[in-house]
């Protein structure tokens, strides 16, 4: 009897044995096929996915396939509307015609002056058209800002404190004006001799502020033929209300803005017909908006009357030549980035140059530079400043410049 007990409890040891290991290979089966189960669940996941995106595909190639198909349509402008709520359009081929509109098309947009879509066939208006731009009127719109700050303009700290007073405030804290009870200046003109630093303030307003900046020169308002100034003026307006608050910078807005003559030539009274265009967009019937314009100028003296006076250019800021201080300020603002060898003095270099402009000073630095290179030297001495002063403004030094026991003649 106790070898038959020991054999059955040998048998019971080692079908639980058995029963263990083969519970152990079924939990590692059931572990194996839930991660085959996630994966095809991924991959079931995915390829709806793809699915989805490859019908959208289809839907999207057909219905291009089906835009393509479709015949042109008419260009027309809306001459009229009746009171049965059909429309007289003037098509693109000449002819008007009383057509039927589209019951999608919001009876408010459609109004004498709208430009819109016509079915060939039945000439039913089916869509309205934005108003048509000039290409170049988007090339103005400036999409990177310049690097220049009010820190690289020397010499004028007064025209930079009235400029920022008159542009950048009203765009920055327009609450402060509501505060106090005034309108903001809506322009300013900036006049002075030829390189003392219009552009590059208007090019630091651009900088400081978060506005559309856009640039035009002058004589790109005059085109050749007639109308087409005055419409070019009213699309860069229009472009400066769509992207507000924005700044309209003429740069030489003489070539625009000169004194109206009783002169007979054709091309003399377009050019007054554009002005006029102008004076009527700064400060006319309809309200200009967040809009502020900067203009530059060398001749000040032969801007018409009507484009000076305060509601179009509130503010007129002289830009004079650097005097000591500011030229000084100037050769130090030009040469900071520069390697200066120890005989450089900035104050005799202001002495030496009265008289010339920020782009003189400009060009001194650039050619004092250029000296130092052609010699192979990585410093700039106060010898290579002297001959680029006498290079650049043309002049012969009457005395001799003597500084720290080096003589330069």
């Amino acid at each position: 009897m106790g070898s038959e007990d020991a054999t059955k409890d040998m048998k019971d040891v080692d079908i639980s044995e058995y029963l263990l290991d083969r519970l152990k290979q079924l939990e590692e089966e059931y572990v194996r096929l839930k991660e085959l189960y996630r994966r095809l669940e991924d991959e079931k996941r995915f390829v709806e996915s793809e699915r989805i995106r490859y019908e959208r595909e289809v839907r999207r190639l057909r219905s291009e396939i089906e835009r393509l198909r479709s015949p042109p349509l008419l260009v027309g402008v809306v001459s009229d509307v009746l009171s049965d709520g059909r429309v007289v359009v003037k098509s693109s081929t000449g002819p008007k015609f009383v057509v039927h509109a589209s019951q999608h098309i919001s009876k408010d947009e459609l109004r004498p002056g709208a430009r819109v879509a016509m079915n060939q066939q039945t000439l039913a208006v089916v869509s309205i058209l934005p108003p048509p731009k000039d290409p170049t009127v988007y090339g103005f719109e400036i999409e990177e800002r310049p690097n220049v700050t009010y820190q690289d303009i020397g010499g004028l700290e007064k025209q930079v404190e009235e400029i920022r007073e008159a542009i950048e405030l009203p765009l920055l804290k327009p609450d402060l004006f509501e505060e106090v009870g005034i309108e903001p200046p809506k322009g300013v003109l900036l006049y002075g001799p030829p390189g003392t630093g219009k552009t590059l303030l208007a090019k630091a307003v651009a900088h400081h502020t978060q506005a559309t900046f856009i640039r035009i020169v002058g004589s790109e308002f005059v085109q050749k033929y007639i109308g087409e100034g005055a419409r070019l003026v009213r699309e860069v307006f229009q472009l400066a209300k769509e992207k507000a608050p924005s700044i309209i910078f003429i740069d030489e807005v003489d070539a625009i803005a000169a004194r109206r003559t009783s002169s007979d030539t054709s091309g003399d009274r377009e050019v007054q017909r554009t002005l006029m265009q102008l004076l009527a967009e700064m400060d006319g019937f309809d309200p200009r908006g967040d809009i502020k314009i900067i203009g530059a100028t060398n001749r000040i003296d032969i801007l018409d009357p009507a484009i000076l006076r305060p509601g179009r250019f509130d503010r007129i800021i002289e830009t004079p030549l650097p005097n000591y201080e500011g030229r000084m300020q100037i050769f130090r603002i030009h040469t900071r980035k520069m390697k200066l060898a120890d005989n450089v003095d900035f104050e005799e270099l202001s002495r030496i140059t009265e008289g010339a402009s920020g782009a003189d000073i400009r060009a001194i630095v650039t050619e004092a530079g250029m000296m130092a290179i052609r010699e192979e030297r990585t410093r700039v001495t106060m010898d290579d400043f002297v001959k680029a002063v006498e290079k650049v403004l043309r002049k012969e030094l009457k005395h001799p410049v003597e500084l720290k026991g080096v003589m330069f003649v």
